[in-house]
């Protein structure tokens, strides 16, 4: 584990988010038997907030690569959060994956397979933050409703 110092942090855009205020949209265990119902409850949660379209549907697919690597380098399950604070949506999603640091995000060549995940994911968001705890990592993906 990665326990020993300051936790490591990436934050592709370099401005954090205030958590107060916040109200909460969904917060969810998840595994690989629930991820197909996870994906569906974040789209589910998105549209009651007022998110649709082509900014959904993104936001949606950059949620399910964070929680996919959460089941398949984290320990193999997770949790997630979607939250509204004012006119920004937050999705946190935990693992208890071992590791020193946040890994990096980059785009892979396109002959190697797999590895896009926290590449997509930061296209896809307004802005992706990975945060090393000593008991796992928090991937943080945010989006604007307006």
């Amino acid at each position: 584990m990665g326990g020993f110092g300051p936790p490591a942090e990436i934050n592709s855009t370099g401005a954090g988010h205030a958590r107060r205020g916040a109200s909460s949209l969904l917060s969810r265990d998840f595994t690989a038997a629930t991820i197909t119902e996870l994906r569906h409850a974040v789209a589910a949660g998105l549209a009651a907030a007022g998110l649709t379209g082509e900014p959904a549907e993104d936001f949606v697919l950059a949620v399910h690569e964070l929680a996919t690597n959460a089941v398949r380098h984290g320990g193999g399950a997770g949790h997630l959060h979607l939250r509204r604070q004012g006119d920004l949506l937050l999705c946190d999603v935990v693992d208890h994956g071992a590791g020193v640091d946040a890994p990096p995000i980059r785009q892979v060549a396109g002959d190697v397979a797999g590895g896009r995940g926290l590449w997509l994911a930061d296209q896809l968001a307004d802005s992706l933050t990975l945060r090393r705890r000593a008991d796992g990592m928090t991937a943080t993906v945010t989006i604007a409703l307006s």
